[in-house]
């Protein structure tokens, strides 16, 4: 089974059993908010995006009229915030359930969203300097090559155009979790960059499919920042962070595991 196939089953899964947190749509309050300008969105686990990696149009306190793409962003949060806060907003996703969630809210709310399954490698339904912002919340470790990512982020965005992604610092893949959950010790294990398509047998796989696990790839900071700046971007902003629960990411008590980066295209 390729990858893409895998990881949009395993989504599916985890929309229908719900818990996870990127599946769980926003509430009517977190629109109302964003209505008034107060939107909070996340590109990693527990710290919002500053207001100023999205600043509104001149004269305006909102995202009014600014042309958004989420990109890999279903999950009902990140894309009907922003349309709630006035932004014109396509959301991107592997999942047709993750954008149903998008749908849900839209309706729920009378906001108007654009919903497209697709890959987030491949943007080419999108003209040449389509959007203002896009919006990238940890989601490229699910893909195997993440440059073409970039390049496409870059040719869709205008000039002057910005985009905020998230993704995981490649320590996060060295080590057995197995092992950490029976122990509580955290041993090194794996070569970075790692793969699951590569360590896991079809068997394996299968399993981890029917777990609701969706094939994670580690990329290099080179090729997750220095990507970026190769494909013509400026990183004009910073953050890590940890994540939500530190037993189910033991390496969280000791350093952040999540990195969030603005660039810019000038």
């Amino acid at each position: 089974m390729k990858v893409r196939e895998h990881n949009r089953i395993a989504w599916d899964k985890l929309v229908e059993w719900g818990g996870c947190p990127w599946t769980i749509p926003a509430s009517p309050e977190e629109i109302r908010a964003a209505r008034q300008g107060e939107w909070v969105i996340y590109l990693t686990p527990t710290k919002a995006v500053p207001h100023t990696w999205l600043p509104g149009l001149p004269g305006k306190s909102n995202l009014e009229g600014r042309q958004i793409l989420c990109l890999a962003s279903g999950g009902g949060q990140q894309g009907p915030i922003l349309a709630a806060a006035g932004a014109r907003v396509t959301v991107l996703d592997n999942s047709p359930k993750q954008l149903g969630q998008d749908r849900l809210v839209a309706e729920r709310e009378s906001l108007e969203i654009t919903t497209i399954e697709g890959d987030m490698a491949h943007l080419e339904m999108f003209p040449d300097e389509s959007f203002d912002f896009i919006v990238h919340p940890v989601s490229n470790v699910f893909a195997a090559e993440i440059l073409p990512v970039w390049r496409e982020a870059y040719r869709v965005l205008r000039h002057g155009g910005v985009l905020i992604a998230g993704f995981n610092n490649p320590a996060l893949h060295l080590f057995d979790y197995d092992q950490a959950q029976k122990t509580g010790q955290l041993v090194v294990k794996y070569k970075l960059p790692y793969s699951d398509a590569e360590r896991l047998s079809e068997e394996e796989q299968q399993r981890f499919l029917e777990g609701g696990n969706a094939l994670e790839f580690s990329h290099t900071l080179e090729e997750q920042i220095g990507g970026q700046i190769a494909a013509g971007f400026v990183i004009t902003g910073f953050y890590e962070d940890y994540d939500r629960e530190v037993e189910n990411n033991p390496l969280s008590r000791f350093m952040p595991t999540y990195i969030a980066t603005r660039a810019v295209k000038l």
